[in-house]
């Protein structure tokens, strides 16, 4: 009669497949912790900011953490948005001279006609939205790259901004539109101030991290954000569960042309006239923004938090930079640097995570 025997020996328990003592424990919850996106450049953050401490003493001032603020919300508002689109797996080289053309289109129909500001205030977020959408839609359309595509609404957007404000004006820069009907208004949306601790910070401080809650919470708690992940992942695999990739990426674009009027406006109101030829490599830090914050430019990974961080790098170098009575022209060095070692250490990231 046959007789099944037991194995004789036994695995010890402590090199079982699913077990593992406490150190390669703590270092797998460690990796996955450094893993984050946005712990990466939080870090950078951190190390950047201590270093203009040391190397800057003015910045150890609360006013001048105002300025850092301030500087870093006008750059964050557009990269938000643009890490958004980089999820979905585009880009937009248009956002830096967009933001301009927002900026002339409400100003200059404004004062030609004679109209109350908030009358340019909304044709400008047409469009701006407009633009989105054309680059979103030729993008779905064509099948073309995104960088070609947005390439050239750069280049139209630049020749038209110039020629159009040389047509109407006579000048390369808008008029002054400070005495006219709905200004004082539209400041206090745009560019007013208010009081901290007897530090005056900029609106805009405020509504760039409630965008980034906003952009936080759609990202990982609505359908729309499974979406943006799912498109910039694989939008054929995307398509085929039923994701409206179409409309997702569309909508991105114009989400980015959100961002680009809102900063135009800004900018408007801040010094109640336009220079048209200015805008020009912003969409470069946008995107370096986004990169920084931990965005793969391969598309489907990222989050909106660490963009927030990424414009905090950029703003805290190019201010620090000025407290530290260094030459400014560093500030495209520092720039370098640190966009070199964001793609490195996202490089880092996307294996770790391929092979967990």
């Amino acid at each position: 009669m046959t007789q099944h025997a037991e194995p004789a020996v036994k695995t010890p328990p402590a090199s079982g497949p699913g077990q593992s003592d406490g150190r390669t424990a703590q270092r797998s919850l460690l990796v996955k912790t450094l893993a984050r996106p946005e712990v990466g450049v939080f870090l950078g953050a951190v190390a950047v900011y201590v270093f203009f401490l040391i190397a800057a003493p003015p910045v150890r001032e609360a006013s001048a953490m105002a300025n850092i603020l301030y500087q870093s919300s006008t750059l964050g508002i557009v990269t938000i948005p643009v890490a958004l689109l980089m999820i979905g797996g585009e880009f937009d080289l248009s956002a830096g001279v967009g933001v301009i053309t927002s900026a002339l289109t409400a100003s200059m129909l404004a004062y030609q006609l004679t109209l109350n500001v908030w009358v340019g205030v909304v044709a400008a977020l047409v469009v701006s939205l407009a633009i989105g959408f054309f680059n979103g839609w030729m993008v779905v359309r064509t099948g073309l790259p995104s960088f070609l595509v947005t390439l050239g609404t750069f280049l139209i957007l630049q020749g038209v901004n110039l020629a159009v404000t040389k047509l109407v004006t006579g000048n390369v820069a808008t008029d002054d539109i400070s005495d006219m009907d709905g200004f004082d208004q539209a400041k206090k949306v745009f560019a007013s101030s208010f009081g901290i601790g007897g530090v005056q910070v900029k609106i805009t401080v405020f509504w760039w991290l409630l965008f980034a809650i906003i952009a936080t919470w759609v990202l990982m708690r609505t359908r729309y954000g499974n979406w943006t992940f799912a498109v910039g992942g694989n939008k054929d695999s995307a398509r085929a569960v039923g994701v409206p990739v179409a409309f997702t990426k569309i909508s991105l674009f114009m989400l980015v042309g959100f961002g680009a009027w809102f900063v135009g406006m800004h900018q408007l109101f801040s010094f109640n006239t336009v220079q048209s030829g200015e805008g020009v490599g912003q969409e470069l830090i946008y995107i370096s923004g986004a990169v920084i914050g931990g965005c793969l430019l391969t598309g489907g990974f990222g989050t909106a938090i660490g963009p927030v961080f990424g414009a905090f790098m950029f703003g805290m170098v190019q201010q620090g930079i000025v407290y530290a009575g260094w030459n400014p022209d560093w500030f495209k060095a520092f720039l370098g640097v640190m966009l070199l070692g964001a793609v490195l250490i996202n490089l880092w990231v996307q294996r770790t995570m391929t092979r967990r």
